[in-house]
């Protein structure tokens, strides 16, 4: 049985196999858990912890799975931003979380780092890591529900733990897993969950991506007037920052926020579309973004998500990356590098001042 100290839970998606990848360049082992598929009804919090704590097979399963690990990385997840079906979104997004908490605790898992969406805050001028969350689609209702589900298992964990009844341990209802050969859990074990949220992450295959650069490439590529900073981030970064978040010396709070790179709504349209987008004067901008949503909210909020991604694109939206700044666990900025090779690989023609 493999005894990596880490471990990476869908480590085949997109930002799972950047974090693996990183993790193995700086010579830690890891290794790539599969994510098994859930779907469910539930739409609230307790309803959701409940159905997770009785499927016991899957927990058996993961427990198996994280044997001989320190660090559990949940990179697995549904990111589908358009889709409405909340069931698949709602199972991957946030049963599957519950259930690898419940694991990773009653295995006696020293720290699980849960990869969730800046989505999760809607459109707040400044995205943090507070808990407040406003969600606007299935999607990061399904993100934010995944967010709520982890800090209830976190307080009910640490509460059980500083009772000498940690989940797993011999004083619990909750026994250890996995049921086969279960893990010695002390009494007063609490698994340190931190919750990375990450921004608009960008990179080399994501059909986003190469959405955007088509995008950037057409007269249709704008921004409102000023400098906007923005939260379009690379795959590289927030890999890089996750290993720091995990390998940490330190306890860490219950949610991160992945640093800003540096980038603005200008910025990474240039970086994208390899030419000056139109610049719309800020106020007709946030007319047409008032106008939008209010269309929207007439017609059942249908319109919510692409609106917002429009307002993202023209405003941009601040970060407040105190946190990290502090500690010190900024990455290295790769955006501009990630925007430009996506231009590159769709083989249209630059605008000679910008061919660098």
């Amino acid at each position: 049985m493999s005894s990596s100290p880490w471990k990476v839970i869908g480590a085949s998606g997109f930002v799972g196999s950047a974090i693996l990848a990183r993790l193995r360049a700086e010579g830690i082992e890891a290794d790539p858990i599969e994510a098994p598929r859930l779907s469910t009804h539930a739409t609230d919090a307790k309803t959701l912890i409940k159905e997770a704590r009785r499927l016991e097979a899957i927990i058996d399963s993961l427990a198996d799975s994280f044997a001989g690990a320190e660090v559990v990385i949940n990179a697995s997840g549904l990111a589908a931003p358009s889709q409405q079906d909340l069931a698949p979104l709602v199972g991957a997004n946030a049963l599957l979380p519950a259930v690898i908490a419940i694991a990773a605790q009653r295995t006696g898992i020293k720290r699980l780092i849960h990869m969730s969406s800046a989505a999760v805050q809607g459109n707040v001028e400044v995205l943090d890591s507070t808990p407040v969350t406003q969600p606007f689609s299935a999607y990061s209702f399904s993100k934010a529900l995944g967010e709520e589900v982890l800090l209830n298992l976190e307080r009910f964990i640490n509460k059980q733990a500083a009772a000498g009844a940690a989940p797993g341990s011999a004083h619990s209802d909750f026994p250890a897993a996995p049921a086969s050969a279960p893990a010695t859990v002390a009494p007063h074990h609490a698994l340190e969950l931190c919750i990375v949220r990450a921004t608009s992450v960008m990179g080399r295959g994501r059909r986003t991506t190469e959405a955007f650069a088509r995008f950037a490439s057409s007269p249709l590529a704008s921004v409102a007037a000023g400098n906007h900073r923005t939260p379009i981030a690379s795959n590289y970064a927030l890999a890089e920052f996750t290993v720091k978040v995990g390998a940490f010396d330190g306890h860490l709070p219950s949610i991160v926020l992945q640093p800003w790179e540096g980038a603005t709504a200008k910025s990474v349209l240039v970086d994208a579309g390899r030419r000056l987008p139109l610049q719309i004067p800020a106020s007709i901008a946030r007319v047409a973004v008032a106008a939008g949503y209010a269309i929207s909210e007439a017609l059942g909020d249908r319109f919510q998500a692409p609106v917002r991604r429009i307002e993202l694109m023209w405003f941009g939206q601040d970060q407040d990356d105190s946190w990290a700044q502090e500690h010190q666990l900024i990455p290295t900025p790769r955006v501009s590098e990630v925007l430009r090779d996506a231009h590159t690989a769709l083989g249209k023609k630059q605008d000679a001042r910008f061919i660098s």
